[in-house]
């Protein structure tokens, strides 16, 4: 091992931190681990080896609750002069911010230490002041150009493991193990160094002031108090290089995103998640708070008042800060109808202020000021602010990195913004934003009344402008909720108009039924594509935009997908029928998120016998699970005879996409395929291990439960496949050659689910009754007998919100994903960005079912 790299990357003529080279070693065990108050604070962890501290970076800190996996990126090795280090790097050097020493001692490994380094699983024991016991290193495998090797820091449970409801030993221990102080009194040391400032001369330098006790969340300073802070001359070290004094701007022109298909990639640029809500300018004056929309309309009262408070509670007096108001829906990503719905509600209580920018402070002009600079004084702002106040965090790797993983998340895109850059107000290249799913705001034009109801809207017709001119953009009709879409109706019936305000005239197809409207009122829509002549397809609802002026609307440029979705020819009656209340999704719209999945799911759902749930009045209304054919059925679903149902009814299957709208038309909501295929009825060729968790059973130990299953199967020779329910758990499935029978294929699954409840019965079990279930994950391996289903792949769930069963790659089950984190009105962005089907090799893994059962006992591991 050797430290170019380390070297490289600091100027030492500027940095305090130690260069050094590697020393000859004789199997020095020195362990420390520091505390690094950087772009974000994270804790270096690192290893005495051959001479040099081997180092990673532990982005959340180490926790000694076992199974609780902290992200860990190896980083350059240090020298070994390193772990006595503490202080201050200057801000604009590498890893500027405040270092501190906060833990040390010795590590010795378990087993072979080479082998582990080579195998990616490093087990050892650490002794030191803050942590004991022994403790896993686990590298990852890599995903896509990731440069780094990432690593999970996991403690093992012995007698220095905590439970989950103890306290942090990140809360209770937060000081230095060298000097006792914390962060806040590092960074302010003198003489020396500051991460304020860099080198200070010690001819000149006067003792720092003592640290100011951190202000409680939520509490607000008194007029009087907040006026002496700032009456005094700041120092010139308290504002960020660029920034000059001057008088309160008022009203700031926000600064604007360019739209660009790619993130940018290079060191000039940081990463944020873009927010789905609405962008917002909070003005802070001597405790009065002001909520600003990008048009500069004063919001201030339609937000309720814990986020008004939490800028009321800040140590300034005066502040004008740029941000994005949200409401996270509950998967936890921000959700602008979940948004609109509380809005529409009167409800306050989930409103999220996520603060990106700072452009005044107390007497000084910020936006001359590097953005990464005025971001720093902003973390430092509303650090401890309540959590309806929250700083935007920012990303350093590669922006395309970025945006696929928001993408798979199905989140809206990634704002990519010059580091260097300065505020300037308009539309520019310094920031560009990147989209998973094509979205932009358009004009309402008109409407078409529901089918179902005689006060409700069932489709918006749409444009946008082209100079002066109104262009025609087609219609969305889902995304309403009953409500929105009752609200809606009201709100266009009083703008009617009997001429179309088009500036062309609308074909006859186009005007079927529509009543015109003025060009007031503004809809945000999500897209799959536009058509050649300039329509919208697979357009869903997401809300108004009343901090939009419609002259302002335009088509954004983007380069829509190429990709060929399928057209149904089944007539869907009623499309505006909702099926889905909450999340607003149609029959319409049912059918469009499936058009979109099909490519997908096609290969896992086709030639099966399907079990379904019929909803025909929507999730929340009268059921019924259907075996076999009924009255009414489309004619584009096949119907087989099964020799060995007793009814002699037909079974029901699908051959190809207008099979599966048959079912949407005929109010499907659940598809659960048998394990089989019409073609090998008496041969299954998969097994399905559903998790059900009990009550009281948390996410993370249905994760930690499917790796289980997976470690399990695939030392029986299977291929292992995961995918969350829409409900409560998640499914792993492996494909089978059909060659045994359903007697043998079920004894199987019982014997993987026997063997998992009996080595842990404290955690598994293998039964359906309830009443053993509590506290417990049950193995479900019932799912494997003949005639007996588990929900399809990408199929919906009636279940509040529209949850659907996503397939994911093993890497990406985390506690970001729950098991109904994704939905038909999210889902469309995550397939559209799909790189790579997590099952595309579904039915190429198959292999057939041993003779021999299950083992049914393993060592557990430590």
């Amino acid at each position: 091992m050797a430290l170019e790299t380390y070297n490289q990357k600091r100027n030492f003529e500027r940095t305090s931190e130690p260069k050094g080279a590697a020393k000859a070693s004789k199997g020095g065990n020195r362990f420390v681990i520091q505390k690094h108050d950087a772009t974000r604070l994270h804790y270096d962890f690192r290893l005495e080896m051959n001479g040099v501290l081997v180092s990673w970076a532990v982005t959340r800190g180490p926790s000694l609750v076992p199974g609780d996996k902290r992200l860990a990126v190896q980083t350059e090795d240090h020298p070994l002069e390193y772990g006595d280090f503490e202080g201050t790097i200057p801000k604009g050097e590498y890893g500027g911010g405040t270092v501190l020493l906060w833990d040390r001692g010795t590590w010795s490994p378990v087993g072979d230490l080479k082998k582990g380094l080579v195998k990616g699983h490093l087990e050892f024991e650490l002794s030191g002041e803050k942590l004991h016991g022994r403790w896993h290193l686990v590298r990852m495998a890599k995903r896509g150009r990731e440069k780094r090797d990432n690593w999970l820091l996991i403690k093992s449970d012995d007698e220095f493991a905590r439970e989950e409801d103890d306290t942090d030993i990140l809360e209770e221990a937060p000081r230095s193990v060298k000097t006792g102080r914390d962060i806040p009194e590092i960074a302010q040391e003198a003489p020396g160094w500051s991460s304020k400032t860099g080198r200070i001369d010690k001819t000149t330098a006067k003792a720092a002031p003592k640290a100011k006790p951190a202000k409680k969340a939520g509490s607000k300073p008194t007029t009087a108090a907040k006026k002496a802070e700032v009456s005094a001359e700041p120092s010139a070290t308290s504002f960020p290089k660029g920034s000059r004094k001057a008088e309160p701007p008022g009203f700031v022109e926000p600064q604007l995103a360019t739209l660009r298909p790619e993130a940018p990639a290079g060191a000039r640029w940081i990463h944020e998640i873009k927010f789905d809500g609405y962008r917002l300018q909070a003005h802070l004056a001597d405790g009065k708070i002001k909520l600003l929309t990008r048009s500069g309309l004063d919001w201030t009262d339609k937000f309720g008042t814990a986020v008004a408070d939490a800028f009321a509670g800040l140590s300034a007096s005066q502040a004008v800060i740029d941000g994005e108001l949200v409401v996270e829906a509950g998967g936890g990503a921000s959700d602008f109808s979940s948004l609109q719905a509380d809005l529409s509600e009167g409800r306050a209580d989930r409103f999220v202020f996520y603060a990106f920018d700072l452009l005044y402070l107390d007497g000084h002009d910020l936006r001359g000021a590097a953005l990464i600079d005025r971001k720093e004084t902003l973390a430092r702002l509303i650090s401890g602010a309540p959590q309806s106040l929250r700083y935007s965090d920012h990303f350093e790797e590669d922006g395309e990195m970025i945006l696929r993983h928001a993408c798979r998340l199905s989140l809206e895109g990634v704002v990519s913004k010059l580091r260097d850059g300065k505020y300037r107000s308009g539309r520019g290249r310094d920031w560009i934003k990147s989209k998973c799913s094509e979205r932009q705001e358009f004009v309402i034009a008109g409407y078409v009344p529901s089918t179902t109801s005689d006060t409700a809207i069932g489709s918006l017709v749409l444009g946008h402008y082209d100079g002066d001119r109104l262009v025609h953009a087609g219609r969305v009709g889902t995304g309403f909720s009953r409500k929105v879409a009752e609200d809606l109706f009201r709100k266009l019936d009083e703008i009617r108009r009997d001429k179309s305000p088009f500036d062309a005239p609308l074909d006859a197809v186009s005007k079927r039924g529509v009543k015109f409207v003025e060009p007031q009122l503004v809809a945000e829509v999500e897209f799959r594509a536009w058509t050649a002549d300039g329509i919208l397809r697979h357009a869903s609802f997401r809300g108004l935009r009343e901090d939009k002026p419609p002259t302002e609307i335009v088509r954004e440029e983007k380069a829509s997908s190429k990709e060929k979705l399928p057209r149904w020819t089944v007539k869907l009656t009623h499309p505006d029928r909702i099926y889905w209340k909450d999340a607003g999704v149609t029959k319409e719209g049912l059918a469009e998120y499936y058009s979109q999945a099909w490519r997908f799911m096609a290969p896992l759902v086709v030639n099966r016998p399907l079990a379904l749930l019929r909803c025909p009045n929507g999730y929340d209304g009268q059921s019924f699970f259907q075996k076999h054919a009924w009255k009414g059925m489309s004619s584009n679903i096949l119907t087989v005879h099964d020799p060995k149902d007793k009814s002699g009814q037909p079974i029901v299957a699908i051959d190809g996409f207008d099979g599966l709208i048959g079912l949407v038309q005929g109010g499907v909501l659940e598809i659960h395929p048998w394990q089989a295929s019409l073609h090998d009825l008496e041969r299954p060729d998969q097994i399905v291990m559903d998790l059900d968790p009990g009550d009281g059973v948390e996410w993370q130990a249905v994760i930690e439960a499917a790796n289980e299953v997976r470690e399990r199967m695939e030392v029986e020779g299977f291929a292992c496949f995961l995918k969350t329910s829409g409900g409560k758990g998640l499914h792993v499935v492996s494909p089978v050659k059909p060659s045994a029978g359903w007697d043998e294929l079920k004894s199987f699954a019982k014997g993987i689910a026997d063997a998992m409840a009996g080595d842990s019965p404290d955690r598994f079990v293998a039964t359906v009754t309830k009443s053993k279930r509590r506290g417990k994950i049950l193995i479900d391996y019932l799912r494997n007998g003949r005639g007996a289903t588990a929900v399809a792949p990408y199929s919906t769930r009636a279940r509040a919100g529209a949850p659907v069963s996503m397939p994911l790659a093993w890497e990406e089950l985390s506690g970001e994903i729950g098991p109904a984190y994704f939905t038909v009105p999210n889902a469309p962005a995550r397939l559209a960005n799909l790189g790579t089907d997590p099952w595309e090799d579904f039915r190429k893994a198959e292999v057939p079912l041993g003779k021999s059962p299950p083992k049914r006992k393993r060592k557990k591991a430590a």
